[in-house]
């Protein structure tokens, strides 16, 4: 074969130095071209994480059995020598900033796998890379550096087979500077002053929500063909909203970023709560002080009491007796939101019977047929409760061939939706009102419930420092208009009295309890036009649903469950999104602030999070991911 000459330009000689240029032929494999290259370069060094970077293809040639006819490489190809690990700049959900070495060849997926194993993040496929939001810089601002933790002297090879000493990874054990690191990264950061609140960006409606989820990086391709280039930054953040396995004594660090970020997603007003709740968070994040003038240290908040089962009070007073079936009948108000109807709340006889519940007219009527029977089996059930305005309501999803029919129950007082709720959340996971449980679970409600009432007049001598607490750090800025902090410190002190018990790890589940339980909790907005449409509308991405959402008034006009789902399609060309459902029901839309291919990552991504399996905790199948998320590109 002819030889030709081929032009590297090799990234270590500066950017300078011309290219190097070797005499080759296109049956010489790209490890034979590395090989020529590095002797021509004559420095010796570890060459073993460089590999060639073709610019025009924005592709990296890794296969260096490939030879170069088989890549298609020709006399004008431009090729950069580089590492495949570069620094970058990583932001934190908890504001801190680090500059570790990154893969920059591997798809982002592995990527992030790398940096969780750096930092000691188990279950690294909940979390994603972002580009961050601009920051407006202001010409008078000097407090705009931000301190940059340095992580790049790290070696590669501790990353891929990390070992624990201390409850740390070794490479954190090397110096006093590297443990004071792994501490920030582990322990929580103090309340933010108001002013640091007020500046941070705040999505003021869900269209702002919606353009955040566009910056998300696609997991099927790498950061240089992403366009990040070296000491750029990025942001590491949860970006799937099924959290699996959470167990406190290995996840120190993942357990804080993931307080943090729903600190900060609730300072920010980017999940929406009631007052009564945003007090119980300010309360969640005091932990008692005694020694004068000690920062107020942060705890944290409470997790849904299915999804961490391990962490939900166990009342061990009570003990179940042996008893026949039972059943509850009551008086209840029944409410189904977004039908065309300014009827409100309607008052029916219920009764609740194995995982059913009937509605009759009255208590006379209710030997005959019912209005409606309900079976909830496979329902969700969430909570919406004001303790204050002693609202008692039940919101209840139940599954239907064309989406879910929304239905909301509302009751009297605490102990009848104690005793409701509890039913609907047994007969959601197909248990009757005899299963061993439910006294337990009504139990637990109550407790909930605790946790919300106000012991008013008591908190005289419950911080000896309260005077300490700006109570502005505590919650979000629509609350600082609303009150003074020392109007805002005898709210919060009242609230703290229910959790002044717990310890700084309890603290922080209870905070992450009562994020997942709040109504909006995990769903994340992209604007679309359906198919037929001729307005924008707001799609909501949930762990195990998307809702379709009028942007007009916000009211949720369907919803589709993924376990109702047969198939869903991109057409890449048009970037259109195609979904069938059970029943016959097909919808399709194109994305409008976001790439379809992020979308199509999300439902992938939360069908891979529904796969993961206790037997297989420990292994990751990456193949699944990539199958599920990655489109044409993935294969």
């Amino acid at each position: 074969m002819a030889a030709w000459d081929l032009s590297v330009t090799v990234e270590d000689l500066g950017p300078d130095t011309p290219p190097v240029t070797l005499s080759v032929t296109s049956d010489l494999h790209v490890g034979g071209v590395i090989l020529k290259l590095v002797e021509k370069t004559q420095i010796k060094r570890d060459w073993s994480d460089h590999a060639l970077w073709w610019e025009q293809k924005q592709r990296w040639l890794l296969r260096t059995a490939w030879t170069l006819e088989k890549y298609g490489i020709h006399a004008d190809a431009r090729l950069v020598f580089m590492p495949q690990h570069k620094p970058l700049k990583l932001g934190l959900p908890n504001g801190i900033t680090l500059r570790l070495r990154a893969c920059f060849s591997n798809p982002v997926f592995q990527t992030v796998i790398g940096i969780c194993r750096m930092l000691n993040i188990r279950h690294p496929e909940e979390l994603s890379l972002l580009r961050p939001l601009e920051e407006k810089k202001k010409k008078k601002d000097k407090d705009s550096t931000v301190e940059i933790y340095d992580l790049t002297e790290v070696p590669l090879s501790s990353v891929s087979r990390p070992c624990l000493y201390n409850g740390m990874p070794a490479h954190f054990a090397d110096s006093p500077q590297m443990e004071a690191i792994y501490k920030m990264l582990s322990v929580t950061q103090p309340p933010p002053a108001p002013e640091v609140i007020a500046k941070q960006y705040r999505p003021a409606s869900v269209v702002d929500k919606a353009h955040i989820n566009g910056r998300w990086l696609d997991s099927s391709r790498c950061l240089m063909q992403q366009g990040i280039q070296e000491n750029d930054k990025l942001w590491l953040r949860f970006k799937y909203f099924a959290f699996y396995d959470i167990e406190p004594k290995y996840d120190v660090v993942r357990l804080t970023q993931l307080y943090e970020q729903a600190r900060w997603a609730i300072l920010l007003e980017d999940i929406d709560c009631t007052e009564e709740e945003m007090m119980l968070f300010g309360a969640l994040q005091v932990e008692n002080t005694t020694a004068e003038g000690q920062i107020w240290s942060i705890s944290l908040s409470y997790l849904r009491t299915e999804t961490l089962s391990s962490v939900s009070l166990k009342c061990s007073s009570f003990t179940q007796e042996n008893m026949t079936a039972p059943e509850l009948n009551d008086y209840l108000k029944i409410f189904r939101p977004k039908r065309l109807t300014l009827k409100g709340y309607k008052q029916y006889w219920f009764k609740f019977q194995d995982t059913s519940i009937s509605y009759f007219k009255s208590k006379e009527e209710s030997i005959g047929e019912p209005i409606q029977q309900i079976n909830l089996k496979g329902c969700e059930v969430a909570p919406d409760v004001n303790m204050a305005a002693q609202k008692f309501l039940i919101r209840l999803l139940i599954p239907a061939p064309e989406g879910m029919n929304e239905v909301y129950l509302r009751c009297e007082n605490e102990q009848q939706y104690a005793q409701w709720m509890a039913a609907c959340r047994l007969a959601s996971k197909g248990k009757s009102l005899a299963d061993s449980s439910y006294q337990s679970e009504i139990q637990s409600i109550h407790s909930f419930l605790a946790m919300q009432k106000t012991n008013s007049g008591s908190h005289g001598n419950a911080a000896a420092s309260d005077e300490s607490i700006n109570t502005h750090s505590l919650v979000s800025p629509r609350y600082h208009k609303k009150y003074k902090a020392k109007q805002l410190t005898p709210r919060i002190l009242d609230a703290y009295q229910n959790v002044a018990q717990f310890s700084l790890t309890e603290a922080v589940m209870r905070f992450l309890q009562i994020w997942q339980a709040l109504p909006d909790f995990g769903l994340s907005y992209v604007v679309v036009r359906f198919k037929g449409s001729r307005k924008d509308e707001v799609l909501g991405i949930a762990p195990n649903r998307l809702i379709r959402i009028d942007l007009g008034v916000g009211d949720v006009v369907k919803t589709w469950r993924y376990n109702n789902m047969k198939q869903w399609n991109v057409n890449w060309d048009i970037k259109q999104m195609a979904i069938e459902f059970e029943g016959n029901v097909n919808i399709a839309f194109s994305c409008v602030t976001a790439d379809c291919k992020i979308v199509h990552e999300f439902i992938g991504g939360y069908i891979f999070m529904s796969t993961r399996s206790r037997e297989k905790s420990d292994t990751l199948n990456e193949e699944l991911f990539h199958k599920l998320t990655g489109g044409h590109e993935a294969l």
